[in-house]
């Protein structure tokens, strides 16, 4: 094992421990699907053992192709925060790009979480250089706010006092030339957290969201809907509940589920309870909400409205509204 890359390990890893819900002090009631849930950021903290550690990319690859389909996505947010730290770290700067462009592309979405993953360890002044020059349509160059929903739910699930309990707002960076959006990319995060801090209970989540104020529940409820529906952890029954406990806000639950099966389907594997999230929030299937992400895609930020991945997430509710889904 290379002893920088023990080194970056202990000063930047969690261990598994730390990330199970008992590690973080989360009350979740411990079931076979709750440890399904808990699976999730352990898979994040293996693949970024094996990215900071590897000498070689192909390595990491070859490791990573071996993680189960469920899962094999959160492993390459680990990998991909783990190469967007050693790019700041070393003379090779490419080394995020490289995996992004290689076995990290059907994953792209999840690899712009890793990216925020990383950005919750290092300065601000690093940032600027962290999201690899990716401008092609087929790497959804717009999804790069997702970045700071993984720094979003980063803050909130390893400082849950300060970013839930308190409520605290982050301070505005200029990320992708929009400040004034960034608040709300966080808190898509910090919905997506909750459904792990809670343990997908559908009566907490609610409770939860509706703690904070009102301005912030939609961005909170968009993210809750993506969770649920990419990681899962709920039976039907749950499902439907959560349809309900969203009331005015499930045109958000379904805009977040429809990116979340988008994810899913771009990936290359579908889970049972992805299809069931997305056809219980939307009425739709996976492959119709799939197209429909891709008809409602945003090229040009809209000032009335924000930056490119606002105007797409946007779109994708006005469509579910317009055809009667929610």
């Amino acid at each position: 094992m290379p002893a920088l890359g023990t080194l970056r390990r202990l000063a930047m890893a969690p261990s598994l421990d730390d990330v199970s819900f008992a590690g973080r002090g989360f009350a979740v009631e411990p079931t076979e699907r709750t440890r399904r849930l808990e699976a999730v950021p352990q898979a994040v903290v293996t693949g970024f053992e094996w990215g900071i550690e590897d000498k070689d990319l192909a390595t990491t690859e070859r490791r990573l192709a071996l993680v189960d389909p469920l899962n094999r996505g959160f492993a390459y947010e680990g990998a991909t925060m783990a190469c967007a730290i050693r790019d700041t770290m070393g003379p090779n700067r490419h080394r995020a790009r490289a995996l992004l462009r290689g076995g990290g592309r059907p994953h792209i979405f999840l690899n712009y979480i890793g990216i925020g993953f990383a950005m919750a360890k290092l300065p601000r002044v690093l940032w600027k250089k962290l999201v690899p020059d990716l401008s092609e349509p087929e790497f959804y160059p717009a999804m790069s706010w997702l970045c700071v929903d993984g720094y979003g739910f980063d803050r909130a699930y390893f400082d849950t006092d300060t970013w839930v309990g308190g409520q605290r707002l982050d301070a505005p960076y200029d990320w992708d030339g929009d400040p004034s959006y960034w608040q709300r990319a966080f808190d898509q995060g910090v919905g997506r957290a909750l459904w792990f801090i809670h343990g997908g209970h559908v009566a907490h989540v609610t409770a939860a969201v509706g703690a904070f104020a009102g301005d912030r529940r939609a961005d909170l409820w968009s993210g809750v809907g993506l969770a649920a529906t990419f990681a899962g952890g709920t039976t039907a029954a749950d499902l439907a509940a959560l349809r309900e406990a969203a009331g005015e806000y499930l045109g958000d639950l379904g805009q977040g589920a429809v990116f979340a099966a988008k994810a899913r389907h771009h990936a290359g594997y579908v889970p049972e309870h992805s299809a069931a999230a997305v056809h219980a929030f939307t009425g739709l299937t996976v492959d119709a909400v799939d197209r429909l992400a891709d008809d409602c895609a945003a090229d040009t930020p809209d000032s009335r409205i924000g930056p490119a991945y606002e105007v797409w997430r946007s779109n994708v509710r006005g469509r579910l509204r317009a055809d009667a889904v929610v």
